[in-house]
């Protein structure tokens, strides 16, 4: 049985990753990903630089890059992979999660399934 990991990062969003970490002046040992209510959808996802591992916290590495996830994001984030792209008005990271079954129109805030809707999408 493959197990999923809550959050997995292309080489792009970990260089941008390691870019960003060594111009601060901060003592940051990674990245924090997390989820909070707001917009037209319900959450948005939410990002800092991590000085200390906060209770709770599932931490993990990948590609070179310490990954901490508040504790009560973990299951909105199952299965995601952060991304970092580059467009001709900009930049920023994205998140591509499996679990979104909405996203409102200005792409700031998604939403999940609750369980009604995952039964009936499963059935």
């Amino acid at each position: 049985m493959v197990q999923l990991k809550p959050i997995t990062i292309t080489d792009r969003a970990a260089a941008r990753v390691k870019t960003l970490m060594a111009k601060t002046d901060q003592p940051v040992i990674g990245l924090r990903v997390g989820v909070k209510k707001t917009g037209c959808s319900g959450l948005s996802y939410k990002m800092d630089y991590a000085t200390e591992v906060g209770k709770f916290e599932e931490v993990l590495e990948d590609k070179g890059v310490t990954i901490l996830i508040e504790p009560t994001a973990s299951m909105f984030l199952l299965g995601t992979e952060m991304d970092f792209v580059e467009e001709e008005i900009g930049s920023r990271f994205v998140f591509n999660n499996p679990n979104e079954v909405d996203r409102c129109g200005c792409g700031e805030s998604f939403r999940v399934a609750d369980g009604k809707e995952q039964a009936s999408a499963t059935s």
